[in-house]
């Protein structure tokens, strides 16, 4: 307070003046740091892939990735959730210096259909929680240190993953897409260079963010080549018209006919009144005519014509041959007793839990069906025999009844 009342207005003014273009400065400064880092995207770069070409690796992401996102929390147990991504190009190395932090990357190779590798960086703290699921654990206190037994535990949930990415890909692709197993690695951009091939090479990364159920809400990349994201967007965009391009070639290289030579078609056919074939014309096979249409069959008439008799099927029971008959009897069957059935959805059935209750289409008290080798034999109701389950037959089923249950 004594220093204030020594300066005057005029200083007070020029010091907050001063002050103010130091914060400004200052926050220009230190924005780049404390600002969202941008797209890993520099002007260089920005001709290798089209707007419409980054939309269409978007949609095969998206597709793909939900497929693999199913497959994952099926193996988890839990609901993940993974997004549209955002698709960029840039350097390797640019990359690392936008995320310096230690990844879990799994690299996979295409065999079939793609020639290529694909990339996949999961941040290390993710691929912990991953781990401690495909271990038993419940992913709220994972083992912060990754060990061979947590990293082949993620590359399995991985490789389970890419599966499901390959299969969609083939059905996108109208063709055969297969992979290699996948290759884990612990790599801290920060600190150590990862490269598919040169670090200053342009690769294309597709940003993802996946949700698994309040357990992980974060970042993962796929980073591809330029040369594999094109062959992608080619054999979804452009495969039908690389096929229909060699079809209007084909008249062009039969030129027109010289002008001083006849269309050949035009004399082929005789006229209608003529009563006798043109010389050079073909005659028509055997039981063809000529006349006002040449391609009228000759059709043949007071053919005596009677209805189809079958002699009547009979209803008496088969006759059995009881000396035969002991040939197959040590034969073992398998019994079946079928409590009843129902219809479920994919996600119905995932929702399934200890303590679920299905609802069965039979009502209590209704019999039960015996089934030998999964045919109908039976109908009988349960029963209790010494703490196990037995059933009493009440009714043998007739074979138009069987002949029913086959049907």
């Amino acid at each position: 307070m004594t220093m204030m009342n020594d300066l005057s207005q005029a200083e007070i003014d020029a010091l907050l003046a001063g002050a103010g273009g130091g914060d400004s400065s200052d926050n220009n400064s230190s924005g780049g740091g404390d600002a969202p880092a941008p797209e890993p995207e520099g002007e260089d770069y920005s001709g290798l892939l089209s707007d419409l070409e980054k939309d269409a690796l978007g949609e095969i992401g998206n597709i793909s990735m939900g497929s693999a996102a199913t497959t994952l929390s099926t193996l988890l147990g839990h609901k993940v959730n993974i997004t549209t991504p955002s698709v960029s190009v840039a350097p390797m190395n640019v990359i690392q210096q936008h995320y310096p932090l230690p990844y879990l990357v799994v690299e996979v190779a295409y065999t079939v259909g793609i020639d290529g590798n694909n990339v996949f960086a999961i941040q290390a703290t993710d691929a912990a929680v991953i781990a401690d699921l495909m271990m038993g654990g419940d992913g709220t206190h994972p083992d912060t240190e990754l060990n061979e037994i947590h990293m082949s535990a993620v590359g399995e949930a991985m490789n389970q993953m890419m599966g499901a990415v390959a299969t969609s890909l083939s059905t996108m692709f109208s063709k055969k897409i297969d992979i290699s197993p996948p290759k884990v690695n612990l790599v801290d951009f920060g600190k150590e260079d990862f490269a598919m091939s040169d670090s200053t090479e342009p690769m294309v990364r597709a940003s993802f963010r996946m949700e698994v159920d309040g357990l992980i809400d974060s970042e993962i990349m796929q980073i591809l080549s330029i040369d594999v994201a094109k062959e992608m967007v080619e054999a979804l965009m452009g495969g039908g018209e690389e096929e229909s391009a060699p079809a209007p070639a084909a008249p062009a290289q039969q030129s027109a006919p010289p002008p001083q030579q006849p269309a050949p078609a035009a004399p082929a056919a005789p006229p209608p009144q003529q009563g006798y074939p043109p010389q050079g014309y073909a005659p028509p096979p055997p039981g063809y005519g000529y006349g006002g249409n040449s391609m009228q069959p000759n059709v043949v008439t007071n053919m005596p014509v009677s209805p189809a008799q079958f002699t009547p099927l009979s209803v008496e029971p088969v006759q059995i041959n009881e000396a035969n008959i002991g040939l197959i009897l040590d034969v073992p069957l398998q019994v079946t007793v079928e409590l009843g059935r129902t219809k479920k959805t994919i996600k119905e059935i995932l929702d399934l839990a200890a303590g679920s209750i299905v609802e069965l289409d039979k009502l209590a008290g209704e019999p039960v069906e015996i089934q030998v080798n999964g045919h109908f034999l039976a109908k009988g109701e349960v029963v209790v025999i010494d703490e196990n389950f037995g059933v009493r037959i009440t009714e043998i089923a007739t074979p138009a009844e069987r002949a029913a249950h086959l049907q």
